[in-house]
């Protein structure tokens, strides 16, 4: 078919735009030549575009099928850790290229962490009394009392809460509207439950290159981060200085019983949190501290949006496979976003994490996390949309599980039906998979197969193995579907 080229015609006075790009009335013949020439250049350009996207297009339609794959489940389920998994795997160069921007996360969850005991030390000076007066919806709860030498730590600690707003700063450009702040709580004499600016979680928009704040605030350390050499961290400006000098009282604020037990009475285990390295502080504030690969797999940066990340896959002797797995953000307002526009998926992984039986969300306090867990599910299960779509369970942070029923913890007090069955991880784990395939099997448009893990996303062997199950059951389906097996 002929191509055509639209020519304005300039002397047609009833076209707008015929008007608008006319050249002026008064255009000698230079300026003449000058125009026509630019013209001819975009054109050349706009020609040079199209023969590109028709390439790209043809090349699409001849190499294999790619292989999508989707990321679901709520806050802190473990999405983002079991993504960094698939790079770690499959382009472990690229994952330590980035080990710069990590190490910033990581003092972020430092920070954060101390900031939590802060808040829970301010929560312990205030008195019952006082508590009630604040119309605190909470029970009052007996804290421990705090002596004189706790509260000269909380104010020789103070100055980490600047290092946190320091550094949530530069996440992201001035101004930009890809960065999700929090308002940090002041630490202040209020109890933590009655305060309105109560602490959110940050949350970074999946689309934003804070990868590349990180890079361009250390970018005079990247070599020496990929060398291995000594960094200088002369800048005072850098947030490491501050960690490092606060090194000695974060330890002994940790380790501190009466802390402890201020923490045990507010139910509060920072230790099971995402992104938690209060057991390794004189590693991590350490002035020369790089990321090991677990601590990137346990660093936490809360993301909000769909973030897309592709990888190119071998599976044995056949053709490599180009990899999409696309990340949704667990914030509970983003739940039924995703569905329309992911029903081409080749697969969903669903981490449900289990280890939260006794946890709420931190969007809505009425609401059991593994029960909400299970609502998500039971929606993915149903919709009609994904009815043709492989599902994988990850039945996460088992570790985490296995230590706190070992601890005591009653996973019957918070999951009635499960009655008076011994409190040990084998027979609990067994009844949540019973649950799950319970309601994979009543609630699917169409029959499909149950595939169920237990999983600890920050155990990077145990992963690799899932991970590869997981790639051969997606690539045979593929194969299947294609009518080649």
């Amino acid at each position: 078919m002929p191509k055509f080229k639209l020519i304005p015609d300039y002397n047609n006075d009833d076209d707008p735009l015929a008007k608008a790009i006319a050249p002026p009335p008064d255009e000698t013949p230079k300026e003449r030549e000058i125009r026509l020439a630019e013209e001819a250049e975009a054109q050349r350009r706009s020609d040079a575009i199209d023969e590109e996207l028709n390439r790209q297009r043809l090349a699409e339609k001849k190499a294999p099928k790619c292989i999508r794959v989707l990321l679901l489940g709520q806050s802190e389920s473990g999405k983002s850790t079991t993504l960094k998994n698939f790079q770690l795997i499959h382009s472990p160069k690229a994952f330590r290229n980035e080990k710069a921007s990590w190490r910033a996360v990581v003092q972020l969850n430092v920070a954060r962490s101390i900031r939590l005991i802060l808040e829970a030390m301010t929560e312990a000076q205030v008195s019952p009394g006082e508590s009630s007066r604040s119309n605190s919806p909470l029970p009052t709860v007996d804290y421990p009392t705090l002596s004189p030498e706790h509260l000269r730590l909380k104010m020789r600690l103070l100055p980490l809460q600047q290092v946190e707003e320091n550094l949530l700063r530069r996440l992201s450009p001035a101004g930009s509207s890809e960065f999700e702040a929090t308002h940090l709580s002041p630490v202040t004499n209020l109890p933590h439950s009655g305060r309105q600016g109560k602490a959110k979680e940050i949350a970074i928009n999946s689309t934003s290159q804070w990868k590349g704040a990180f890079s361009r605030l250390l970018s005079t350390a990247r070599t020496s981060f990929e060398s291995g050499a000594d960094i200088d961290f002369d800048d005072p400006n850098d947030p490491g200085v501050v960690l490092h000098a606060c090194a000695e009282d974060m330890i002994q604020l940790w380790n501190d019983p009466t802390i402890a037990a201020l923490l045990n009475a507010r139910k509060q285990r920072l230790e099971d949190m995402a992104g938690f390295f209060l057991d390794s502080l004189e590693r991590v504030t350490s002035l020369r501290y790089v990321p090991t690969d677990e601590d990137i797999l346990r660093a936490r940066l809360k993301t909000i949006g769909v973030s897309e990340h592709r990888f190119t896959l071998k599976a044995g002797n056949m053709l490599s496979h180009d990899w999409r797995i696309y990340d949704v953000g667990g914030a509970r307002s983003l739940v039924t976003a995703w569905a329309p526009y992911f029903d081409n998926m080749d697969a969903i992984i669903f981490l449900a994490p289990i280890s939260c039986f006794d946890q709420v969300l931190d969007e809505d306090p009425n609401v059991n996390r593994l029960e909400d867990s299970i609502l998500l599910w039971k929606s993915i299960i149903s919709n009609q949309l994904l009815k043709d779509t492989e599902t994988v369970l990850f039945l996460n942070k088992i570790d985490i599980m296995r230590a706190k029923l070992q601890a005591g913890i009653q996973f019957g007090h918070y999951v009635i039906s499960y009655g008076n069955r011994p409190n040990d991880f084998e027979n609990a784990a067994t009844y949540l998979k019973k649950k799950f395939a319970a309601l994979h099997k009543q609630h699917s448009p169409s029959p499909r197969v149950f595939y169920c893990h237990m999983t600890t996303a920050t155990d990077p062997k145990s992963t690799q193995h899932i991970l590869g199950n997981v790639k051969d059951m997606v690539i045979r389906q593929n194969l299947q579907d294609s009518s080649l097996v």
